[in-house]
């Protein structure tokens, strides 16, 4: 008998003898692993010195872990500081709560602080192109630590794709409900969708040094925008809109604004 919808994993953690291994976690490092393969390879290829990657990385990915948590615990400050909340809890990273834009904003950030302080083998808009195919595919990978934490679904559907939702886990108001779209599956799946458009643009050589990784922003923050939508947990809205749908379009307006204007400049100068 075929099921018609998406379980939810019985389990969100396992151990190793005296080790605790939280699937949420461990998704995030599978996906970490994931980028730093791709990205090895795609920048030995761009004419990189491949060890200077993984000494990037050192700084990179501790930054953007407390970047993608400063930002979920900025946003959502009533889970860690209000009356029913708990400051410790902000380190719990493996009960969830990572939000994608203070991971990738501070990871930039850091990554323009290490290509401006030392001269390196790669340019800074040669290495952001190198790396965005890799982010993306971390994203896809990382979204399913949420099935194991029974988070991250939108509205309810009976679609035969359904996300299967424990009891205890559902919205207020939404008890009766048996199955909602797998948000962070839509999500993931969008995210290997930009991971090779990405890399087939960068095959084709389309985009002119730097434009790559802002088509990643842009692109990705088109398919965050109806998903962000889709979701029924509680979250801050401004004008009736999710916070996250703002930053999704403010994001992805601005990345596409510095993209057409990075390409436009650059066929003028080839006119010229």
């Amino acid at each position: 008998m075929i099921h018609r919808s998406i379980p939810t994993p019985s389990f969100s953690q396992f151990s190793l003898g005296p080790l605790t291994i939280h699937m949420y976690a461990l998704c995030i490092l599978l996906g970490i692993i994931a980028a730093l393969l791709l990205g090895s390879a795609r920048w030995s290829r761009a004419g990189g010195i491949t060890s200077e990657l993984f000494d990037l990385a050192i700084y990179v990915i501790p930054s953007g872990i407390i970047g993608g948590r400063l930002y979920h615990v900025i946003t959502t400050p009533e889970s860690y500081f209000g009356r029913n909340g708990h400051f410790l809890n902000a380190f719990k990273i493996w009960e969830g709560g990572m939000g994608i834009w203070g991971a990738v904003g501070v990871g930039a950030l850091v990554t323009y602080l290490y290509f401006r302080h030392s001269k390196r083998s790669l340019t800074f808009p040669v290495a952001a192109d190198v790396l965005a195919p890799g982010i993306v595919l971390a994203q896809a990978i990382g979204r399913w630590g949420n099935w194991f934490n029974h988070e991250l679904f939108g509205s309810p559907t009976k679609l035969p794709w359904g996300l299967e939702i424990p009891v205890a886990d559902r919205p207020v108001g939404y008890e009766n409900v048996t199955t909602f779209h797998p948000a962070f599956l839509y999500e993931s799946l969008w995210c290997l969708g930009v991971c090779f458009a990405l890399l087939y643009l960068s095959r084709a050589r389309l985009l002119k040094p730097g434009s790559l990784f802002l088509f990643y922003i842009a692109l990705y923050c088109v398919g965050r925008i109806w998903i962000e939508a889709l979701r029924i947990d509680p979250a801050h809205h401004i004008f009736g809109l999710r916070l996250n749908v703002w930053v999704a379009l403010l994001c992805g307006a601005l990345a596409s604004a510095a993209l057409i204007r990075r390409e436009r400049d650059g066929r003028e100068k080839v006119r010229h």
